[in-house]
């Protein structure tokens, strides 16, 4: 009786989150994707994004608000059905990650997602090690006297265990 009771039990959960996750797909139809290109740019970059959503020599108005870059417009494309539209990433905006949206003259839209990231430094950072240091002949000489004591103590060491000299 356990066993019928958790196979019916695990059906209606497996038929339950199925209906879950298959229901908002009947709400997606008036949203498409927004392709935007780069993906990922710095500030001062140009962002290109299309979409299928406005249709045949549609057109449609891009939202960049949340980004700081305001609306910009979408016009046909020379690929068919394909509206583009561009906008820059302002110089103050932050890193993160921003949904970038289109409304179309016959009602559809489109989002998409634009990661913003700073440009960390390039080149040769000049900070005062390294390089910058001239080398010190006092330390290299002590070093190389140092290691060279070693050496021949090393030496001396193992020459008296091999002869038995050792325990008399």
């Amino acid at each position: 009786m356990r066993t019928t009771a958790r196979l019916l039990t695990g059906t209606a959960l497996t038929v339950a989150a199925l209906g879950a996750l298959g229901s908002p797909a009947a709400y997606a139809g008036d949203s498409q994707a927004l392709e935007v290109y780069p993906s990922t740019a710095t500030p001062g970059t140009t962002v290109t994004v299309n979409t299928l959503a406005c249709g045949s020599h549609g057109h449609g108005i891009g939202d960049a608000q949340s980004l700081g870059a305001g609306e910009f417009q979408l016009n046909p494309s020379t690929h068919k059905e394909v509206v583009v539209g561009q906008f820059t990433v302002p110089q103050h905006a932050k890193p993160g990650t921003y949904w970038i949206s289109v409304a179309c003259d016959n009602g559809k839209t489109a989002r998409g997602e634009l990661v913003v990231k700073h440009k960390g430094p390039s080149g040769h950072v000049k900070t005062g090690v390294g390089g910058s240091v001239g080398p010190d002949t006092a330390r290299i000489t002590a070093g190389a006297a140092v290691l060279a004591a070693a050496a021949v103590g090393g030496t001396w060491l193992l020459r008296r265990r091999a002869s038995g000299a050792q325990g008399r």
